[in-house]
This record gives structure tokens, sequence and C-alpha cells, in this order.
């Protein structure tokens, strides 16, 4: 197949079509794959438009790449963009994303601590819209703590999306990860991107994350060994997927969205009812601590010759139950169970007791799930009676499950207020 057979007006409209496309190439020897990248993303039917870096022209010609993608190629900095608009906001406003492929040490450094001083910076500062970057360097440099931090920054401060490199054998001959992902790796990842569902946009949710502490003492203090893992990768997903997220956590993550740090059951109860009247569904991860100290000393208790200490415990209240017996109809609570025993019968129980829509169950004694963890197995149980088991598998994905069950019955809810 020649090329203008490749890219024939004729053709089959392709996945992407009407999606525009700013993809970034940095001065990296892979930079010459950006040809089949820009090449794929066309196929699929983008509009392409590609910002090199002044480095990048060392690897390859702009010229090479305005022909694969039909498109003028824009590398200066204050280049004339043709119209009165900056060309920076210009671009940035016409992106349905922007792909950074291949992603330098020094281009991923810069945008981590607010640098733009080139075009595909300062565009990618200005725009609005998703943001990936696909890494390209040698292992010591990917493994070298400044990058590893600044990747960090991309990913969990300013949310944009890393596609982690390959394992393989580098230009310069050492071998590691540091290689860039595959072509398809790549354009598989984008296409599910702009072809995602934004199925929560316009819906307020609240999630909770992590395990309460209750004090016994300046020092001491009654908790358990919830990570919030579980709770940030719901928020994170509910955040991508458009809803209006406000994470309610004991563990401090920073994020785009709004983040609520509390520590005590009652803290985390002041938070969540301030939030609960104006949203959609209430996500409750969090693990509170069922009871708490009577009497708070205000020193540190000291250690005495008895063998023995007495502390008098008092409930915390039931913050699912108490919202569960005051929330609309047209409002979605979704709960959790964190069981040793019984796990089907106790999550049942609950889901009934605390009148919660839906809950999700995992069973804590099973190794390398649930708690610390980055993957969980659950069983998901909806208030009609569903049973769905999910084997092990990483907790950001539970979450989208949960998420696509969330979002169905936003929807029926919706449509049956109509």
């Amino acid at each position: 197949m020649n090329e203008d057979e490749d890219f024939s007006e004729n053709a089959e409209p392709g996945p992407l079509k009407n999606r525009t496309v700013i993809l970034g190439v940095c001065g990296g020897i892979a930079a010459y794959k950006a040809c089949d990248l820009a090449r794929g993303l066309r196929r699929a039917g983008a509009d392409v438009h590609v910002v090199m870096t002044p480095n990048a022209t060392a690897f390859i010609t702009p010229l090479t790449l305005q022909t694969l993608t039909r498109n003028d190629v824009h590398v200066e900095q204050y280049g004339d963009g043709g119209t009165w608009k900056p060309e920076h906001i210009e671009l940035a406003q016409r992106a349905d994303l922007i792909l950074v492929a291949p992603a330098t040490a020094n281009t991923i450094a810069k945008l981590a601590n607010g640098i733009c001083d080139d075009l595909l910076t300062t565009i990618i500062m200005a725009a609005t819209c998703r943001v990936m970057f696909a890494p390209a360097m040698n292992p010591h440099m990917l493994e070298h703590p400044a990058t590893q931090f600044n990747l960090g920054v991309l990913q969990h401060r300013m949310r944009y999306e890393v596609i982690p490199p390959d394992v393989g054998e580098m230009a310069c001959g050492d071998v590691g990860a540091g290689k860039m992902a595959s072509i398809e790796t790549i354009l598989a990842t984008v296409a599910s991107r702009l072809m995602e569902r934004s199925n929560l946009t316009g819906k307020s949710i609240i999630v909770t994350a992590g395990g309460t502490r209750e004090p016994i003492d300046p020092v001491r203090f009654i908790g358990n060994r919830s990570s919030g893992k579980m709770g940030v990768a719901v928020a994170d997903a509910a955040h991508a997927r458009g809803a209006d997220v406000t994470l309610i956590s004991t563990v401090h993550v920073e994020r785009s969205y709004p983040v609520v740090v509390v520590e005590t059951a009652h803290e985390m109860q002041e938070a969540v009812e301030s939030e609960f009247d104006t949203c959609h569904a209430l996500v409750m991860t969090a693990a509170v601590a069922d009871y708490r100290p009577i009497v708070v000393s205000h020193h540190k208790i000291k250690k005495t010759e008895s063998e023995d200490l007495v502390l008098e415990l008092t409930k915390n209240p039931d913050i699912l139950d108490l919202l569960g017996r005051v929330k609309r109809k047209d409002q979605i609570i979704v709960g959790f169970a964190a069981e040793s025993e019984g796990l089907l019968n106790n999550a049942q129980q609950k889901l009934k007791r605390k009148h919660l829509d839906m809950i999700i169950g995992n069973d804590i004694s099973v190794p390398d799930i649930g708690f610390g963890s980055d993957y969980n197995a659950v069983v998901i149980l909806t208030a009609e009676g569903q049973r769905e088991n999910l084997p092990r598998m990483p907790k950001r994905a539970i979450a989208e499950h949960i998420l696509d069950m969330l979002s169905s019955r936003l929807e029926s809810v919706q449509k049956a207020t109509v």
C-alpha cells in the first residue's frame, strides 16, 4: 500500500475522526519513531499537528513530519501562526489531546517545574485537554531520583498520563527500562483515551479514603491498616470521567480536584455531611474506626508500675448508616466491607442494614491484596440482588468497574426522576 492509498480521502473514516492531536517531539534518538506515530494517528482519522523542540530537528526534519501529517510543523516559539491569536494559545485550544513522544528527561523536568521556554512546553502549559507522555531515555537517566520525582509531579499533581517505557537495548548499548513504548501501545492508549466515555460529566461525587485515627494522647492513636489507595483510585477514575470530585481523605495527596484532609471519624463525618446535600453519589471507601477513647489525655501517658492500661471506648458515629437513612431518591451511596470471615453474608447484611445501593466486599485474610496493596479482589453486591466477583486486579481497574456500574445507576435514576 503506498502513501496515497493509505491516506486516501475516500477511505473509511477512522475512529479518531474529528479529533485533533498535537504530537510533541523532543530531542532524542527515538524521535524517528514520531513518523510512525504521526502516520498511525492520521490513519485512525486524527488531525495531527506536530510541535518539535529545536533539539528534535537534529534527529528528524520538520519536512518529513509535515509530509506525513499534511499540516505545518511548528518549531519556533515566536513563529508566524497565520492568525492574530498567539500560536501557543491557538494550538492549545484546538487540541483534544497532546501526546509527547518521545518525552526526554529535559522536557519532563521543565514541565514538572513550570518552565516553558519553547513552543511545546508553552502549549502544554496553556492547554486544558488531556496530556500524555511517552518517556524515552537512558535507563540511568530514567532511574535518577530527579526524573522519578518529576514524573511523579506530572502524574499526581498535574494529572498528566505517562505511558511507561519498555525494557530493551538502548541506542547507547545499555540495556534496561527506558526504551519508548511500542508504537502499537501508544496508539492504542491514545485511541482509548480519546474514545472513552465522559459518562460522569456534570456529576458531583464524594469519595472517602484512608483509615481514621482516634487519639489516645498526643502520641498514640487507635487506627487501622487502610492505605487509602482504593479511595484515591476511585477519585482519580471519577475525575478522569468528567465528574466534579471531592476526596475526603486521612491520607494527604496532591490532586487537581479538591482534597479535604481529616483525621478522626467525627472530622470525616462533618466533611462528608457538609458536601452530601449537593452530591449525586457518595463512594465510602474509608475505613472508619468503630470506636474511640472516651477520654483523650492532653499529655503523653507515662508508663507506670502497673502491667495493665485500661482504655474506655465509645462508639463512633456510623456515617454510612446516618446518610443511608436520609439520602434522596436521586442519590447513590456505595459502601465497602473489609472482612476476615463470612465475607458474603456480612456484606449482604451491611448493604441492607445501611440502606446502600451497592457494596464492595473484600477478604482481608487473603495475602497480597487489600490493605496497603495496589491490587484487590472483590465481590460487588447491589440492592437489587446482583452479584459480581472481580478477581485479583489493580485497584484502578476495580475503580473503573465500580464507576461503570455507578454511572449506569445514575443514568437510571435520572430517567426515573424526569
